[in-house]
């Protein structure tokens, strides 16, 4: 199936998710320290317009080296494995790009969430350090109509940095927004995306592990 989806991500934006590894904290006075827990702290702006917050985190992942933890990452046949909370995924090529398709198990009586994202991953030598970056934002194609009973969410936008500790383990950043529309009160949505985002981290080096058995 042909699509036509457009856009990608500029150098500038890989470099930008590179420095923000470095920092450890994030760079500016409104970001507030919302909780440190799993070993991650987590960053938050508000957004006004939206009562949404932005996402920032930091931290450790023990025992999950950086190319495989971006390989876990990349993979969704696998994720399927992992994340209980994947519906569908799976994705297409659209005009030299490539398209996401994800829906999201939403707890009854919410409606199930679906996303249509670009992503993309590059490796970047920053003054000798190895650092792997993965973006991606929601897009809008018109062969993936929105599903009856499935809310579409159209703001979507993440990045995640990865870089050796030192050890053998991986340094992470991961910026991360998501408006995912309906009913949801936004006390609520933020409460789950703070809880939801170092329980993914953690899951995914879970999944680390069990990628290293079964290749």
């Amino acid at each position: 199936m042909e699509c036509g989806a457009a856009g990608g991500f500029s150098e500038e934006q890989f470099r930008e998710a590179c420095a923000e590894i470095q920092q450890r904290a994030p760079a500016g006075a409104n970001w507030e320290l919302l909780v440190e827990t799993l070993g991650f702290s987590i960053y938050g702006l508000l957004d006004q317009q939206t009562g949404l917050y932005e996402y920032k985190v930091f931290g450790v992942l023990d025992d999950c080296p950086p190319a495989l933890l971006a390989d876990v990452y990349m993979d969704l046949d696998y994720r399927k494995q992992w994340d209980q909370y994947v519906k569908e995924l799976y994705e297409k090529e659209c005009n030299g790009e490539t398209v996401v398709y994800w829906e999201v198990k939403y707890p009854f009586p919410m409606s199930n969430r679906d996303y249509i994202y670009i992503r993309q991953r590059q490796e970047l030598d920053v003054e000798g350090r190895k650092i792997h970056v993965v973006l991606a934002q929601s897009t809008s194609v018109p062969q993936f109509a929105e599903r009856p009973g499935v809310i579409r969410v159209n703001q979507y936008k993440q990045s995640l940095a990865i870089e050796s500790d030192g050890k053998k383990g991986s340094k992470v950043f991961m910026y991360y927004f998501d408006n995912p529309g309906g009913q949801i009160p936004s006390w609520l949505i933020n409460w789950v995306a703070k809880n939801g985002v170092p329980n993914f981290l953690k899951d995914m080096a879970k999944a680390c592990q069990n990628y290293l058995k079964k290749t």
